[in-house]
């Protein structure tokens, strides 16, 4: 079977619409969030449209064969900490290092641009996203039941010293 291949790029006209798409569609289908999922993704990226720092922020896009098919960003959430915040992986790109590659990227950024802290926020039955954090050295900080999304979830904080 081919390898595929994936590019990581910046994010061009369109592709943060589809950002918020892919979370929308994928995590409705396979977990069972209602649409304020998508609306609370839909507020992330328009903050980071809107307050976008060239020198201390990124977003990088996963494309495949001219499809988006990932994303993460990383964003400044004070002058020494970092937040990656929405990672995610279209299915037919998963199992192939993706999301560690997207992981690795703002790692790599945070640390270029002299953060101390990375630090991330995500739910405890994601399975996928939490082996890439504790394989990438982060640490569970926290864990908080909530109700949200239509959903019994529970939140962690993690942290990855820089």
């Amino acid at each position: 079977m081919k390898k595929k291949s994936v590019r990581l790029r910046s994010p061009r006209p369109g592709d943060m619409g589809r950002v918020v798409q892919l979370h929308g569609e994928l995590y409705s289908r396979e977990f069972g969030y209602d649409s304020r999922f998508e609306a609370l993704v839909a507020g992330i990226v328009a903050e980071f449209v809107d307050r976008f720092d060239a020198r201390r922020e990124r977003c990088w896009i996963a494309e495949m064969q001219g499809e988006v098919v990932g994303s993460v960003f990383l964003v400044r959430k004070s002058p020494t900490v970092a937040k990656l915040r929405l990672l995610i992986i279209h299915p037919r790109a998963r199992g192939i290092g993706l999301g560690r590659r997207l992981t690795r990227a703002c790692i790599e950024f945070a640390r270029r641009k002299r953060y101390r802290k990375l630090v991330l926020w995500t739910q405890s039955h994601l399975s996928a996203a939490r082996a890439i954090y504790a394989r990438e050295n982060f640490r569970m900080q926290s864990k908080r039941k909530h109700s949200s999304f239509g959903r019994r979830l529970v939140a962690e904080v993690w942290e990855l010293k820089l």
